[in-house]
Order: structure tokens, then sequence, then C-alpha cells
């Protein structure tokens, strides 16, 4: 847990950053990140949710995981949940906790993208909620093996509770340039090929779909000076 000396911060924040097998990304992450958030004078605690098993990466399931275990350590007011190959460029992006009822889209312009702003349903890559604003949704989705649209079934979830999406684009015209990311070189990989069922049939599961019915084992935590790594096993979630 990093904290400013000079100054008393009214809030902790937690980064949750889903990770297996990108080492040399979460290099480049944390160097990067972590100058980033000291500059921004937060009280903030960086960890790192790796699924150990040779299932399917499941993103929206160790978000879950990382928020459960970051709450048994200390008293988080809000949660930004970080892809890791996500570098902010500009230091007034501010990485402090979004108002109640108004969880933030942070990564609104991507340089992959040639930085042409994000849809308003995109509600993905990086995201900050305040603490009880994610468990009143009950969190992502724990079905999304493989890559694609935990984050669109998460966005349906905010819309479900009435909760407002904030982006700085919406607030001014004028901060849109601050919403921007370097997206780090990755492999392309394969869709989930149910995503699109999962996705349409969502909104009938979300109360017992997500952090009320979480099952991992925990494998290792183990705290670095850098992060709090979170080793775990999602076997027990396989779906038949």
């Amino acid at each position: 847990m990093y904290e400013p000396t000079n100054c008393q911060p009214r809030e902790k924040v937690a980064l949750i950053v889903p990770y297996r097998r990108r080492k040399e990304h979460l290099k480049i992450f944390l160097r990067y990140i972590h100058p980033f958030l000291q500059r921004q004078q937060l009280a903030y605690a960086v960890f790192v949710v790796e699924q150990f098993d040779s299932l399917p990466f499941n993103r929206g399931m160790l978000m879950n995981i990382g928020f459960k275990e970051a709450i048994k350590l200390d008293s988080f007011q809000c949660f930004i949940f970080h892809d890791v190959d996500l570098l902010p460029e500009d230091d007034r992006n501010l990485y402090k906790c979004p108002e109640d009822g108004k969880p933030r889209q942070m990564a609104f312009l991507m340089d992959i993208y040639d930085y042409k702003p994000a849809p308003n349903s995109y509600f993905g890559g990086v995201n900050a909620f305040l603490t009880t604003n994610f468990q009143l949704i009950n969190g992502f989705s724990n079905l999304f093996w493989g890559w694609g649209s935990e984050d669109d079934d998460l966005y349906r979830r905010l819309l479900h509770h009435n909760l407002t999406v904030v982006r700085l684009s919406l607030m001014d015209s004028s901060l849109v340039q601050i919403a921007r990311y370097t997206m780090l070189d990755h492999d392309l990989v394969n869709p989930n090929p149910d995503r699109e069922i999962l996705f349409k049939e969502g909104s009938y599961r979300q109360k017992y779909d997500g952090l009320s019915n979480l099952k991992y084992v925990v494998l290792k935590i183990e705290v670095t000076p850098l992060y709090t790594h979170i080793l775990v096993d999602l076997r027990p979630k396989m779906p038949k």
C-alpha cells in the first residue's frame, strides 16, 4: 500500500489487474503506473490476479476475485479494474474514486484505434467503481470464458441498477483528450464462441452470477514492493 508522505488522502484506491502469461506487459505496466499514481498523490494498492489453471482466460472472474481478496486486506473506498496492456497518457486522468452511482469509464481514446472515441456503450479496459456500487451490481459475470462480452454484460448490469456511466467527454467535450491510452502490442486471441448467447441470457442471472456465487482456490498471496500477487485456480467453476 502506497501513501503520500506530504498529505493525508481522503480515500484508498485498489487497482485490480487480471493477468496470465503477460510477463513483459506486467513489467512495463508496473514501471509506468506507480510513478503515474504517485504524481496524483493517491493512497493505493495494486493487486495482480493471476489465473494459474489451463482453462480459457476468465477476465471477469479474476476481477471479482481481486475485489473479494482486496477488501479482506484493507478498507478500499473504490476499485479501478485495469487491463495490463493499457497505459494512461495524461496525468490529468485522475485515478480517484467516482461519485456514488456514477462509475467512470476511463479508457476512452486508444492509440490502436487512432484515438477515435469509443462508443458510449463501451465499458471495458479501465473503469472505476465505488466499492458499494460494485457490490450492488454483483460484480462481473463469472461465465465468460475466453475473450469477449464480459464488459458488455457489466455495462448492462449498471443500467439495470440505474447507475450512470461517467466519461470525461460527457462532462466537458474539451476534456476528451485527457482519456488517452497507449495499448501494448499483444497477440490476437480467438473470441468466446458462446459469448453472444451468454450475453443474451445475462439479464436473467444477474442476482446469482457474480460476487454472490464466486468460487475459486487461492494458491498463493504474496505481498511484494510493487503489488500484491494473488495466484488462483478457477477449476471449481469450470462449466460442464
